[in-house]
């Protein structure tokens, strides 16, 4: 099996495409060699659509689909006057297949493991996030209406569209990347593409203690936490890794207990054999069909969990999340947006009010108080790096207030000349609550790891 339409004969060159690319105008030479190479391939990819049979990509090999592309290419080269060696045509044969089979310019930086995030602020202006800095990268898009066919290329493939009645769509790439698009009229100056790329391996706990993002001693203290079934909640602000912290936790949970993951996006990656995933789902073309999170933690409730995780609460479901937390399901956790813990607490009681629920402020308030044990506050800081900047135990209520403790933190000491925070990790002195609680379940933490005057990494 090929993928031409019609194979040539032996010996004799392809017909000439249809519509070769228009030359660019004296008036307006190529500004960059860059622009004269998208221009062919683009052109070289436009006039290959008419000479491949697209039904048979799905039946080859990726090496037999290169193989019969780089024949092609080689006939339509001839064609197009554009002299090119043996590295810039294989170069080219490439990107060539990215566009017929991938996301065209985005391939490169999805591969790119070094790479959380790639944003595309239209088609000249794509910016990528490396260990927690942005810069920008030389991969660019032909114009706006090329961007506009590999966002149109990635939502389609998970059944959703974007036009100008539905101008922006959240999307999940196959292996897991979380996607945001906007387009005009509501992205002024050209389509805005947004990828939080899915980390193909998990970060564990001990990958987070060499990277500096919290002491070992901290990671100690979360293992006790997780073992004997606090409910956590993780702050933090966005890309400041919530989820990846959330993560690395539940690596602590039994594998004999079952556990229900609720996300708007899946993004958890569980390593216990005893997980059920639920997803979200928007409302059709006809506003349709619309599952919340909200329904979904009303029905995990009926599905006889041990713990239940929510990637992020941010609307009502935070009432039955808690719920959930005073109910029986101890262990189970959560992210929210939130600069601070005690923000964290303000945040989860404005949703409270989002439930519909009619419910006083002070009884929201001693819901949060008993269904909450433990605030985890992380942080990216100006120099890219993520720190848990606080880990809070909530002690009760205090009259109308939420009453905390903080037993570790992060202080900020000095910053480098090369731009690195510099500061520490320490204890505050503070005895937790919680470990009565440990005790009973069998855990035993020393002392030290409390001691202020301990230094703590």
């Amino acid at each position: 099996m090929s993928i031409w339409n019609v194979k040539q004969p032996e010996g004799q060159p392809a017909a000439a495409p249809a519509a070769p690319a228009a030359a660019a105008s004296p008036a307006e030479p190529d500004r960059t060699e860059e622009d004269r190479k998208l221009r062919l391939k683009v052109s070289i990819h436009r006039d290959l659509l008419g000479k491949i049979n697209l039904a048979a990509l799905d039946q080859l090999s990726r090496e037999q689909i290169h193989r019969d592309i780089a024949e092609i290419v080689a006939e339509l080269l001839k064609t197009q006057s554009e002299p090119l060696n043996a590295q810039e045509r294989a170069a080219l044969v490439d990107e060539v297949l990215d566009e017929l089979l991938g996301l065209g310019p985005l391939e490169p930086l999805l591969k790119d493991d070094t790479i959380t995030d790639i944003l595309v602020n239209g088609a000249n202006n794509v910016f990528v996030e490396r260990r927690g800095l942005l810069e920008k990268v030389s991969t660019r898009f032909q114009d706006d209406r090329h961007l506009l066919r590999i966002i149109q290329k990635i939502v389609s493939a998970v059944g959703r569209r974007i036009d100008e009645s539905s101008p922006y769509v959240d999307a999940r790439l196959a292996d897991g990347s979380r996607v945001n698009a906007i387009i005009p009229p509501l992205a002024i100056d050209g389509p805005m593409l947004s990828i939080r790329k899915f980390a193909r391996k998990t970060i564990t706990m001990e990958r987070l203690v060499e990277l500096d993002t919290l002491p070992e001693e901290m990671a100690e203290v979360l293992k006790a936490i997780v073992g004997s079934r606090r409910n956590v909640l993780i702050s933090g602000g966005t890309g400041s890794g919530k989820t990846t912290l959330l993560n690395a936790m539940s690596s602590y949970i039994n594998h004999r207990e079952r556990i229900v993951t609720i996300e708007d996006s899946a993004e958890l990656q569980l390593m216990q054999e005893h997980v059920v995933r639920l997803e979200t789902r928007p409302a059709n073309i006809e506003g349709r069909g619309e599952v919340t999170q909200r329904d979904l933690v009303k029905n995990a409730l009926r599905m006889r969990p041990d713990r239940i995780i929510v990637g992020e609460v941010r609307a009502g479901e935070a009432f039955d999340m808690l719920q959930a937390m005073n109910t029986g399901h101890d262990g189970s956790m959560t992210t929210v947006h939130a600069n601070t813990p005690r923000d964290a607490l303000s945040r989860v009681e404005q949703m409270i009010g989002m439930s519909g629920v009619d419910i006083s402020p002070r009884a929201a308030r001693n819901q949060i108080a008993s269904a909450i044990n433990i605030v985890i506050q992380i942080e990216r800081l100006v120099d890219g790096h993520r720190r848990v900047v606080s880990l809070s135990e909530i002690t009760g209520m205090e009259g109308e207030t939420i009453t905390m403790q903080e037993i570790f933190r992060f202080r900020i000491t000095d910053r480098a000349t090369d731009g690195r925070v510099i500061g520490q990790f320490e204890a505050t002195g503070i005895r937790p609550k919680f470990l009565s609680v440990t005790a009973a379940y069998g855990i035993t933490l020393k002392p030290e790891l409390f001691r202020p005057d301990v230094k703590l990494g």
